[in-house]
């Protein structure tokens, strides 16, 4: 095999709690994780020489930083496999939205390159090679919802029931670092004593501080709660989303997406589109 185009799906966080901090200054998560059919899409081509290249596509940030390029590094690194790959990403998620574009992107090439590159590595190794890469790399190979904890890598997988989605995107990029650096953090939110989440569990524990140096959250916020009490911020921001029983209501909530905003009705994935890879 040569040539795939895969999907790298967008993820959201149905709940964000910090609960502490590790010696190393890394903080201890957890949250819910779900993917949505709504992502990148990623176009992976086996050359014939050992490059790896980033070709057209989007070009928001330097090659050499591209999450896509570094996953087929040190896939390669971790493998000493000799076979080059020309990597295209077609980006829909929007940056900084909290959606986990960069991660979704690393994954789907872990698992595009474990196949085009017949390297037949089992999802644990592909695992450990994306928890490199980022926290919520593993999530993405999982392949299924998930609660974390840890630094968001330590992984069960759960059963969610069938919901449509809405999720409004203001045209702002949050910063990850600045976020759990912000001093008004809350970083002591309990541990939760069971697994078992019921509509409306939980918070983002990032929200309050996104939503202060960004006031389009708030406003983004603001209108989807006219439709869900249990409207939140996902990840680190910017994007926010509530979950809906039907489509109809889904539809009527997706046009409060203020002017400039980007708003969209996704479905939540039981299984990652490239779940039987690994």
């Amino acid at each position: 095999m040569k040539n795939l185009t895969v999907a790298a799906p967008a993820k959201l966080n149905i709940f964000l709690h910090v609960t502490g901090r590790r010696d190393d200054g890394r903080h201890l998560l957890e949250t819910l994780f779900v993917a949505l059919d709504f992502g990148d899409t990623i176009e992976v081509t086996r050359r014939e020489d050992d490059a790896i290249r980033r070709v057209g596509g989007w070009q928001g940030v330097a090659e050499e930083q591209d999450l896509a390029v570094r996953a087929a590094c040190a896939l390669r690194s971790a493998t000493g496999c000799s076979a080059g790959v020309d990597l295209r990403v077609i980006k829909r998620i929007p940056v900084g939205s909290g959606m986990g574009g960069g991660s979704s992107d690393a994954a789907s090439v872990l698992l595009a390159l474990n196949r085009i590159w017949d390297l037949r590595l089992p999802r644990s190794r592909l695992i450990e090679i994306g928890s490199t890469l980022g926290a919520d790399v593993p999530f993405f190979i999982l392949g299924e919802p998930a609660f974390a904890r840890g630094i968001g890598d330590v992984l069960r997988p759960v059963t969610l029931p069938p919901m449509w989605i809405v999720v409004i995107a203001p045209a702002v990029n949050v910063s990850t670092a600045a976020i759990f650096a912000a001093p008004q953090l809350t970083r002591n939110t309990p541990s939760a004593k069971m697994d078992v989440f019921s509509e409306g569990y939980g918070r983002n524990d990032l929200q309050e501080v996104a939503a202060a140096r960004h006031p389009e959250i708030g406003t983004a916020l603001a209108e989807l709660r006219r439709h869900s009490r249990h409207a939140r911020m996902t990840g680190s921001g910017s994007a926010v989303f509530a979950s809906f029983a039907s489509g109809e209501l889904a539809r009527n909530a997706v046009l409060a997406t203020p002017p400039g905003m980007q708003g969209f009705i996704a479905r939540a994935l039981a299984r990652h589109p490239l779940a039987a890879f690994a």
